[in-house]
């Protein structure tokens, strides 16, 4: 077998764009949220998650809130924010009536180390 360097070259950059497209389907966060006259809920979800702990943290305008940490479950995490003493009892990390404004809220999921990994805006459903 002879070395064909031209054939290794292309084989290489097959390689690379392989992987290239792997880390593409990096992390990501899907949000959701809803207004209400009297209540504010979202929900921020992590996908594509490598194993560890993870934070969500949900702005809207000056308002910021982060949640407790939890493990990815086959690559997920997900976590509720809302204002109803309810949802906050069942788990949701709890947040103001208002907190939502403009309709607009944006979620981000952090690692252990504090990185964000992954962000995504949404604008948020009128009840």
């Amino acid at each position: 077998m002879t070395f064909n360097a031209s054939r290794m070259s292309s084989i290489l950059v097959v390689l690379v764009a392989t992987l290239g497209a792997a880390s593409a389907q990096a992390q990501s966060a899907r949000v959701r949220c809803d207004v209400f006259p009297d209540r504010s809920r979202a929900s921020v979800d992590g996908r594509d998650l490598a194993p560890g702990d993870y934070t969500a943290v949900l702005t809207s305008g000056d308002h910021v809130k982060q949640s407790p940490a939890q493990a990815a479950v086959g690559g997920e995490a997900e976590f509720d924010f809302d204002s109803n003493p309810r949802d906050v009892r069942q788990g949701a990390t709890k947040i103001g009536k208002h907190f939502i404004v403009g309709d607009k809220a944006t979620g981000q999921i952090l690692d252990a180390a504090g990185n964000v990994v992954a962000t995504e805006t949404a604008t948020c459903r009128q009840r």
